[in-house]
């Protein structure tokens, strides 16, 4: 393009306007839509912004929504956010180039700190993809920081591909990609971070994602990305023991996750399982539907299951880890496990005992597993995993 293109796009993007001209290229990150948003309105949070999807109790959308913006108001520094979604060169399973999208969100004025590696929760619908929505986690960028999240595969520009939940290499690098392609951008547009550290931030398989990518660029890009501190809140760390608890119990607080975390798994790690073994016909018949479509939240699959007990949505050999089928999705389950590297940076841990989707034990087995590190933990009774996010965020914000 011409250099007084690229000109034009810099001048109103650094004078905080909403710019004329939506599309651009970039060499590392490539702009799609370029949109504002302020995080409170009045006294409340944005309506626009994409809640966690919880479960009747937690009332998350009107309870926590305005608990959150009740905590923050006169914390933030910039109200107004500019949302840049944009593409990126990242990779696919098997190494090769794939195009991704995400989204970066910026205070409209005053300094940037540091860059914010966001990796998000779990979500069924594609609408709710960072560079489809506003998303909640964004609110964090109202502190003075610049909020890197990517859509994963599976979502934005890849809806069309099985989305590799919970496979920690596939998803952290399409985190880890986007934080490259990111930061030369921030400093051709004049929004370079004041400071080189970059922040880690997520919760749920957004939490467990995130020590996945603690790891990554501790092993390859401490050098561009130096770490100044992880968050990382009610995750599904250990999945082998979450599968355990789950089948002993036979009880699942997110019954969507059963079958996305067994074809996710399979996918990612090309195990070949025959899917038909692991799931009840009912589930078998509406999977495509429930949960490859991307139309519905993961709210709504949950309500179109309609089943909380594993034995009701799993077959016997599905659940039996002896079965060889089984057996294989174990192993690569435990494979899977982000507790299993040395950090070498400050991790804050949070995790309400009360969770009931993400079981307690994980945060036990962080604990256990990182003895002795830079650690600190919050564990307490902070209500269901949607609550408990809320608290986690609140947390996040006065501290940052």
């Amino acid at each position: 393009m011409k250099k007084w293109f690229f000109l034009a796009v810099l001048t109103v993007l650094s004078a905080c306007r909403h710019p004329e001209v939506e599309i651009a290229d970039f060499d590392s990150f490539r702009v799609t839509q370029v949109s504002t948003g302020n995080v409170l309105v009045g006294n409340r949070l944005n309506p626009e912004i994409r809640l966690m999807d919880g479960d009747e109790e937690t009332k998350v959308a009107s309870t926590s929504g305005t608990d959150l913006a009740k905590e923050i108001l006169g914390m933030v520094e910039c109200n107004s956010l500019i949302h840049i979604a944009g593409t990126y060169q990242g990779h696919d399973l098997d190494g090769a180039p794939l195009t991704l999208s995400g989204k970066l969100l910026l205070p409209a004025k005053g300094r940037i700190k540091n860059m914010l590696i966001v990796s998000h929760f779990t979500i069924g619908a594609n609408y709710e993809c960072p560079s489809e929505c506003f998303p909640i986690e964004g609110v964090l960028a109202s502190r003075g920081y610049a909020v890197v999240m990517a859509d994963y595969i599976g979502y934005g520009i890849t809806r069309s591909r099985v989305h590799p939940y919970m496979h920690v290499e596939s998803t952290a690098r399409s985190v880890v990609d986007m934080a490259l392609a990111v930061k030369p951008y921030l400093e051709y547009i004049g929004r370079k971070p004041e400071s080189e550290e970059v922040i880690l931030f997520g919760y749920s398989q957004g939490g467990s994602t995130t020590l996945g990518v603690m790891d990554m660029i501790q092993d390859e890009y401490e050098d561009v990305l130096p770490i100044k501190a992880v968050y990382a809140g009610g995750g599904p760390y250990d999945l082998a023991a979450t599968f355990d608890v789950s089948m002993l119990e036979d009880l699942t607080g997110i019954p969507c996750a059963i079958p996305m975390i067994v074809q996710g798994i399979n996918e990612g790690d090309n195990l070949g399982l025959e899917i038909d073994k692991f799931f009840k016909p009912v589930l078998l018949e509406h999977i495509d539907e429930w949960i490859n479509s991307k139309d519905y939240t993961v709210k709504q699959i949950n309500l179109l299951m309609n089943a909380n007990s594993v034995s009701d949505l799993m077959t016997d050999l599905g659940r039996n880890k002896k079965d060889p089928q089984t057996a294989k999705l174990y192993k690569a389950l435990m494979l899977n496990s982000v507790l299993n590297f040395q950090p070498y940076h400050p991790i804050h841990f949070f995790h309400s005992t009360e969770d009931a989707t993400v079981p307690f034990v994980n945060a036990q087995k962080a604990e256990e597993y990182f003895k002795g590190k830079d650690i600190t933990y919050d564990f307490g009774a902070y209500g269901k995993h949607g609550n408990g996010f809320i608290r986690f965020l609140i947390n996040a914000f006065k501290e940052l």
